[in-house]
C-alpha cells in the first residue's frame, strides 16, 4: 500500500474531499516523526509502538573496494508491533497450529 492508497482508503470513510484526506494522512505522518525526532516514544494500542534506538559507532566496509570506513553512532526508528497486530497478521487455527493461507491443509 502506497501513501496515495491510504489518502484513498481515508477519503472514502465519509464525505471527504481527497485533500482532506491528504492533510489527514500527513498530519499523522508529521505527528510521528516529529515525536521521534525529539526522541519521544508514540504508542497506538493495538497496533504497535513507535521509537528510536541508539546505535553504537562501528568499523564498516565499503562493499565495493573493501577499505575499512568509520560509521558513526547514530539514531535510527524502531516499530514493536502489539500483540493484536501480530495475531492480526499470523492467525492460528482452531487445533493451536498457524494456518497457512497460501497452502491450506489437504482433506
Amino acid at each position: 500500500m502506497t501513501k496515495a492508497d491510504l489518502v484513498e482508503k481515508v477519503t472514502a470513510l465519509g464525505d471527504l474531499t481527497r485533500r482532506d484526506g491528504e492533510v489527514i494522512v500527513d498530519t499523522l505522518f508529521d505527528s510521528v516523526i516529529g515525536a521521534l525526532k525529539t526522541g519521544d516514544k508514540i504508542e497506538i494500542r493495538g497496533f504497535g509502538s513507535f521509537r528510536t534506538r541508539q546505535r553504537k559507532p562501528r568499523i564498516g566496509r565499503n562493499p565495493k573496494t573493501g577499505a575499512k570506513v568509520d560509521v558513526p553512532a547514530k539514531r535510527v526508528p524502531y516499530f514493536k508491533p502489539a500483540k493484536e497486530l501480530r495475531d492480526l497478521v499470523n492467525p492460528k487455527d482452531h487445533s493451536g497450529g498457524e494456518v497457512d493461507v497460501h497452502h491450506p491443509p489437504a482433506m
